[in-house]
């Protein structure tokens, strides 16, 4: 055996003696000072009693494994050494642990491929205090491309492994070093964030997770770094931060531009030979970079429903998949109670090529008669195609645009590849034929429409035709033709709440030092025009 590797087995065999020597004096309820110094830190004797009550609650609740000292403190902590809302809070999250077997994903988690490849973060050594530190290089995150391929619950997944190995190496650095190191640190990488991060159903998938992390791994943080911060940061920022415990809020620090790089920055938190190399340092980084999801990576939603595993953000998937045969068409039926409300929306077309539109109404559509079936050739088709719920249109034939219904966005054709954002924008409602968008197979669309009435809108995916056929070889084409596939997402805002969120857009003005104090240098920073 090398002299290296016998080291390093017998550093392996300290460390785990004493992780076992912790775990020893607490399972005997021994709080001596020793152990208290060596594994908890500095306790004062009313938080010492608040500590022995709640391990005794614990003890007796559970009949079995209880909690470490140190998780215990940290829920106390959470709460300010209350010990009836730390007994609720820390009840809320063991149930919430067995409910969803959290306790087996370090052992039985497997990394998806597409979190693997195109994840950009990963463990790093140490910060000044010994602590673990995790890097995140959230500029270069695809958002999109991984809630699309691994789903919410599978991004969730991801963070509480994060989550739950830094509650591990806690405990590893704390039987090194002889020292409680009880959290630890994550140093956030904005360098590339642009307006596509603020992605409506990333936004949501990330406020979840923010939610479920607050409420169940309580004062596991002990510094957030936020460098190379961009303009459109202050934006994220208000989005985010109400949903952020105070405490954990005051352990932010802001660095926009370089500043990171000068006094104050992470030579203050970071040893020097630990800054990674895309910081300017000189310690090479073992995390990705990220990059965008190939869309072929992409997965339907009902995939996700299938290989969810336990841990739910919802009851169902942000996304919806539906396909669509020649002939076939799917709707999603609004009813918007008042004018100036916002519809949004946001698909991928997976596979052909389908038409969009967003409609109006000024018909009612509940309670209307079936249409007519029709027969002969159509019939044929009709009966191939299927008239099921999913495909059947709330449009009537006997409909006239312009008179029963109206389509209300402008004309847009997309080209092969491209990503296509919509904005908000004064359409005047029209009836004309041309108001139609083609999207090819790839495309993307993200978009939203300020109603100008109430009633009943109707978004409307159709598939692609370039001409009417009608000999009998076509109809035979048409059973046989591929089908079309997307994935999408929709949502509507009421008029005030719309309001608010663009009040908070264009009044983002403030520099970064109005965010944290603790920085030396803010860069100013201003919302970009829509």
């Amino acid at each position: 055996m090398t002299d290296t590797k016998f080291i390093n087995r017998c550093l392996n065999n300290v460390v785990t003696e004493e992780v076992d020597n912790c775990r020893t004096d607490q399972d005997n309820n021994k709080l001596d000072a020793d152990y208290i110094k060596r594994c908890l830190g500095d306790l004062t004797p009313l938080q010492e009693s608040r500590l022995i009550q709640l391990k005794k609650w614990v003890g007796e609740l559970q009949k079995g494994k209880v909690p470490s000292d140190a998780c215990l403190l940290r829920f106390l902590r959470a709460r300010d050494f209350n010990i009836e809302k730390a007994r609720e809070m820390l009840s809320h999250s063991l149930i919430w642990r067995k409910k969803n077997q959290i306790d087996k994903i370090m052992n039985e988690y497997q990394i998806n491929q597409v979190v693997k490849d195109y994840f950009p973060g990963g463990w790093h050594h140490q910060d000044k205090e010994g602590r673990p530190l995790y890097l995140l290089r959230l500029g270069q995150m695809d958002v999109k491309g991984l809630v699309k391929s691994v789903g919410e619950e599978g991004l969730l997944k991801h963070t509480l492994h994060i989550c739950e190995e830094g509650l591990r190496l806690t405990e590893e650095a704390t039987a090194s070093q002889s020292q409680p190191i009880t959290n630890w640190t994550l140093l956030v990488d904005l360098e590339g964030l642009n307006m596509r991060h603020l992605w409506r159903p990333g936004i949501r998938t990330l406020l979840k997770i923010i939610e479920i992390v607050e409420a169940n791994y309580p004062e596991t943080m002990s510094r957030v770094l936020i460098i190379r911060a961009p303009r459109v940061f202050p934006i994220l920022w208000t989005l985010v931060s109400t949903f952020i415990d105070d405490n954990t809020r005051s352990k932010f620090l802001f660095y926009g531009g370089n500043d990171y790089q000068g006094p104050g920055g992470l030579v203050d938190y970071m040893p020097k030979e630990n800054i990674p190399d895309f910081l300017g340092g000189e310690c090479k980084s073992m995390v990705h970079e990220g990059g965008l999801v190939p869309k072929s990576m992409y997965q339907p939603g009902e995939e996700f429903d299938g290989t969810r595993q336990h841990i739910l953000l919802s009851e169902q998937s942000v996304y919806h998949s539906v396909s669509l045969g020649r002939g076939q068409v799917h709707e999603v039926v609004l009813l918007i109670e008042e004018p100036g409300s916002v519809i949004c929306w946001d698909f991928d077309v997976m596979k052909s090529d389908v038409t969009f539109s967003v409609l109006r109404t000024k018909v009612p559509i509940t309670n209307r008669q079936e249409p007519h079936s029709p027969t002969g050739a159509m019939g044929v088709i009709d009966a191939v195609i299927g008239t099921d719920d999913q495909h059947r249109s709330v449009i009537e034939k006997t409909w006239r645009e312009g008179h029963e219904y109206f389509r209300v966005e402008p004309q847009l054709v997309c080209h092969d590849g491209e990503s296509i954002q919509f904005h908000e924008r004064d359409v005047h409602e029209t009836c004309r034929m041309d108001l139609q968008r083609v999207y090819r197979e790839g495309e993307s669309s993200q978009g939203s429409h300020v109603t100008s009435h109430m009633g009943t809108y109707i978004l409307q995916w159709r598939y692609y035709e370039s001409t009417q056929h009608t000999s009998p070889l076509d109809i035979i084409d048409t059973i046989t033709a591929p089908k079309a596939k997307i994935m999408y997402y929709y949502e509507t805002l009421k008029s005030a709440d719309y309001r608010g969120s663009m009040t908070s857009l264009q009044s983002c003005q403030s520099g970064f030092s109005s965010l944290s104090s603790n920085t030396n240098k803010s860069a100013t920073s201003s919302c970009p025009s829509r």
